[in-house]
């Protein structure tokens, strides 16, 4: 057995990972890269392996960090199956389409910027075409249920407990007499959450793949979320501002919904309306009301009387017009916005207005990866740029970190706190350099014998 890393080495983006047994290539999702953006492009339209070498994809969730290059990997060659569970398959649906065409406007805009400088057009790195040719080798399989994706190689998923549909990855192994339990983990979860089930424990892996995102650090405890998230929508809408939240459209809007729900209930935000203004946000919405199977107790009580996900204030906007509108609205409102990094999608228009009004907001609600412009915006840089044009940074810049759907280095020991024994072998990925070195010497204070955090680029073998 061989592992190869190729994405998410030392860092939280662009998740790829490839599994050699008994003469198959199996690829471990299969995400964008995000950073800076020339950078990017190349490493996601460059794969450093032949993607027709590949004989099946495993995708943990559908994440555009975890998912968003299967359409280029189709469009170089690959012919496989892409096994996922029935939501990850279902959110996919509307999420790779999504982000072709995000890329394709985003090119467009660019490019006629670009012709009035007598400057060279630049392509999209995929189509909405290439994209939807892609969904066609998506295999949905439900929780619990054991297939074989090779010789030898059995997978089943477990739920991750991180976004809907989210699920470690078990792939029973037999090559010659022996056996072995592979488990990737994807993205973990944590327990106690609203929506979604815990993650489920795994009890068995003789080696592990473990992401490590927030391993040298506790998140803040979860009642201050809400207590937060009215103090800064309260302070902004009393300079007469906006809240600008940008949020993945896949996990983070519904529990911001869910939060601003409650929140509205129990009066404790001002009256003022509250916008989604995602196409995606709102398809993946209908996505979340069609798998019940995925909901907490909790979420499924509540769902028998009503609507989880709409309230009389809330609304969600699909039409670019109206989308237009919201920067000229002269009313406070919370807008939320994909990307969640700000490295795309309507998100970018609004910045160009709310940035640079002292009266408004720009609320993080999660990590930014480096080299993104939602780090820089974390980091407060004064002035940046949002299509070639600079933007001046005048606006408030918020945190809230408690809403993060990544264990943090408690969580994950919880986590793995039921395997009968430790793996021989544990390697750590997504995550930034100092989380992972961290997390791994914890490991090792607990006895897990090796325990690597690999380059990108790095080969192991797993002797027998």
């Amino acid at each position: 057995m061989k592992l190869r890393f190729h994405g998410a080495a030392r860092t939280v983006t662009g998740s790829c990972h490839i599994l050699e047994a008994n003469g198959a290539r199996i690829l471990l999702d299969c995400g964008l890269y995000q950073g800076k953006r020339k950078q990017s492009f190349e490493r996601n339209r460059d794969f450093p392996f032949d993607p027709a070498s590949i004989d099946a994809v495993v995708l943990s969730h559908a994440h555009i960090d975890h998912s968003g290059n299967i359409p280029t990997l189709v469009a170089r060659g690959f012919r496989g199956p892409i096994w996922a569970t029935s939501a990850t398959e279902d959110l996919c649906d509307w999420m790779l389409p999504d982000s072709a065409s995000i890329q394709e406007r985003d090119v467009e805009y660019v490019n006629r910027k670009r012709a009035r400088r007598g400057q060279r057009p630049f392509e999209p790195l995929y189509t909405v075409e290439e994209a939807e040719r892609a969904l066609a080798r998506f295999r949905g399989i439900p929780y619990e249920t054991e297939v074989e994706i090779a010789r030898g190689v059995r997978l089943r998923f477990e739920d991750a407990g991180h976004i809907l549909g989210s699920a470690s990855c078990h792939l029973r192994i037999r090559e010659g007499d022996r056996e072995r339990v592979l488990v990737f983990t994807g993205d973990v979860g944590r327990n106690d959450r609203p929506i979604l089930r815990d993650p489920k424990r795994p009890r068995r892996a003789d080696v592990l793949i473990c992401e490590g995102t927030y391993g040298d650090r506790l998140h803040e405890p979860t009642p201050d979320v809400e207590t937060r998230l009215a103090q800064v929508i309260g302070e902004t809408i009393t300079r007469h501002g906006k809240v600008l939240i940008p949020a993945f459209s896949v996990g983070r809007t519904q529990r911001l919904v869910h939060d601003l729900h409650r929140l509205t209930k129990s009066n404790r935000i001002p009256p003022v309306p509250i916008y989604v203004d995602s196409p995606l946000a709102a398809n993946v919405t209908e996505i979340f009301r069609a798998h019940p199977e995925c909901y907490d107790a909790d979420l499924k009580a509540l769902s028998r009387h009503g609507d989880p996900f709409g309230f009389s204030r809330l609304t969600y906007i699909r039409d670019p017009e109206a989308s237009k509108a919201l920067n000229h609205l002269d009313v406070p409102c919370v807008i939320i916005a994909a990307s969640g990094m700000c490295e795309g999608g309507r998100v970018l228009h609004h910045l160009k207005h709310i940035a640079p009004r002292r009266a408004n907001t720009i609320l993080i609600v999660g990590f930014m990866a480096p080299n993104t412009l939602g780090r820089r915006i974390a980091d407060r840089e004064p002035v940046f740029k949002v299509f070639g044009d600079e933007v001046r940074l005048e606006a408030e810049v918020e945190t809230v970190s408690g809403l993060s759907a990544h264990a943090d280095r408690d969580e994950l020991l919880l986590y793995l706190s039921e395997l009968e024994r430790a793996p021989s072998r544990t390697f750590l990925v997504h995550g930034d350099e100092k989380p992972l070195e961290t997390f791994a010497a914890t490991l090792r204070e607990r006895r897990f014998p090796r325990v690597d955090a690999p380059r990108a680029g790095e080969v192991f073998e797993i002797a027998g």
